[in-house]
């Protein structure tokens, strides 16, 4: 699979020189507001707001990038006073803070957010296949020490350290669900990072015996570490989803629409793990691991004065 991506590379990077120079000639410029992207501090959901800014730019939009600002409080503070134009959500999670219930139904829970963000002058588009959800995740030698397959077979256990985000404690979808839902007590709580790779060391260290990672975390499999099945249902629809202010696409009107749109429709969770993996656990750049996904869908935005052109390559 590397030598197939090796291969094309050169290939690759001459495509996308020849669309920097068609789309530096400024024939196939936006004229129109500048739009922000940014996206919540931590690396997946940076990476889908790259993709999304590379997609506007090659279409003419203008673009600036605004990443990693901070936790679900701060970048729809900064969405809702207009300091972001655009983002990558998660419908469940996203309509949770926002005070309404989700539901396990993808479609119906981005329509309710779209009902509870419309009046904030935010739009809420098409929810993508891709889903990252919080996970509750093992080592294989404590599942299989201790019987775990399920996160209901937890609670049978209270002796065990649980680590994840340092807001874990007061959500709904972390400890605060896992207590609530499963009735599951832990000796104690490690605050660590969002999914991240003090999460991993602790958990591979046995400093935690059970971690909070994302489902769509390529780390999983590449650790050999096991995710528990939610049994009970605690986790909701979490699609990813672009995110929006009303005002940008009363500004540029249905492309930018079909443009995010069409991200979603290819976006897949298969696809965001494998992304996932490049970054954390190859070591890849973030903005070229993007640029690749967007030529391996080939995706036809990518163009040149209408001249559609179309990039594929294994994966």
């Amino acid at each position: 699979m590397r030598k197939h991506r090796s291969h094309v590379l050169g290939a690759i990077l001459v495509a996308l020189a020849l669309l920097a120079a068609a789309c530096g000639s400024g024939e196939d410029a936006k004229d129109g507001p500048t739009i922000t992207v940014g996206s919540a501090n931590f690396s997946e959901n940076a990476l889908v707001a790259e993709i999304y800014a590379q997609v506007l730019e090659s279409d003419g939009y203008p673009v600036e990038r605004n990443l990693n600002i901070g936790n679900r409080e701060v970048y729809t503070a900064a969405l809702e006073s207009g300091d972001l134009d655009l983002l990558p959500e998660y419908v469940g999670t996203a309509l949770i803070n926002q005070g309404g219930e989700p539901t396990d139904d993808s479609e119906a829970t981005a329509q309710a957010l779209r009902d509870a963000f419309a009046p904030k002058g935010i739009a809420v588009l098409d929810p993508a296949p891709a889903q990252d959800k919080n996970g509750v995740v093992v080592r294989q030698d404590t599942a299989d020490s201790l019987g775990l397959s399920k996160t209901s077979d937890l609670a049978a256990h209270s002796n065990l350290v649980l680590g994840g985000p340092p807001e874990c404690p007061e959500r709904p979808l972390c400890l605060v669900g896992l207590t609530d839902v499963y009735g599951i007590t832990f000796a104690d709580f490690k605050p660590l990072d969002v999914g991240g790779a003090l999460t991993v060391a602790a958990l591979e260290g046995d400093e935690i015996q059970v971690a909070i990672l994302f489902t769509s975390d390529g780390v999983i499999a590449a650790k050999g570490f096991v995710l528990l099945e939610d049994d009970k249902g605690l986790q909701p629809a979490d699609n990813l989803t672009p995110v929006i202010r009303q005002d940008i696409v009363d500004a540029y009107g249905d492309d930018i629409v079909d443009a995010l749109n069409d991200v979603s429709e290819k976006l897949t969770t298969a696809g965001l793990s494998e992304m996932n993996r490049l970054i954390g656990i190859d070591g890849e750049d973030p903005e070229q691991v993007a640029a690749d996904w967007i030529d391996a869908v080939s995706y036809t935005h990518l163009r040149a004065h209408e001249t559609y052109i179309t990039i594929s390559y294994a994966v």
